[in-house]
């Protein structure tokens, strides 16, 4: 599938995109691409996040194609569960918290716990880090597991951000290429 030929769907984690972020960069080159707002970065409401996504899904004119980052990952998890005769395609999935160990997560996501463990109903990449501070690659690889992702350990990269050395991140835009060409 060609870029132009879906609604791509860009889920932000806990206090958005910022820029200089890669996802708001990403956005800014995909004609086809937007963030999906939400009212409250910084107090994340799950509720209130995943009826946001459902709804962009909903106002979707094409084939839906979802990126998420940190607590996007988990409200895409929770958005999937809510899913039926869904337009959406597949998702590319990077740096997924793990809200199950509490430590050293924020408390103000932890409102979006336990993380859904069900299959996602898309085809799906995760991408993960092995020094990843929210989460272990070994609970990385069992979400993929879990979700019937493809998983791919993409090495030391810390939580994928602006803080770990991130901004335009084109080794993450060759992974969503092979998403969109096997979709």
């Amino acid at each position: 599938m060609k870029i132009a030929e879906a609604d791509i769907l860009i889920i932000p984690g806990y206090q958005g995109s910022p820029v200089g972020h890669w996802q708001y960069g990403w956005a800014q080159k995909m004609t086809t691409a937007r963030i999906v707002e939400q009212e409250d970065w910084v107090n994340p409401n799950l509720e209130k996040w995943v009826g946001n996504v459902l709804r962009e899904i909903m106002m979707a004119t094409r084939p839906v194609v979802l990126i998420g980052h940190s607590l996007g990952v988990i409200t895409i998890a929770h958005v999937a569960a809510q899913l039926t005769d869904s337009k959406v395609v597949g998702a590319l999935l990077v740096a997924a918290p793990d809200l199950d160990r509490k430590k050293g997560i924020p408390k103000q996501i932890m409102g979006f716990a336990p993380t859904p463990r069900d299959p996602l109903p898309f085809p799906s990449i995760l991408l993960a880090s092995s020094n990843d501070p929210f989460c272990s690659i070994e609970a990385s690889a069992e979400l993929g597991l879990a979700w019937g992702s493809a998983f791919n350990n993409a090495g030391e990269l810390g939580h994928v951000n602006p803080d770990a050395g991130f901004g335009a991140w084109p080794e993450g835009l060759m992974a969503f290429a092979n998403l969109m060409k096997n979709l």
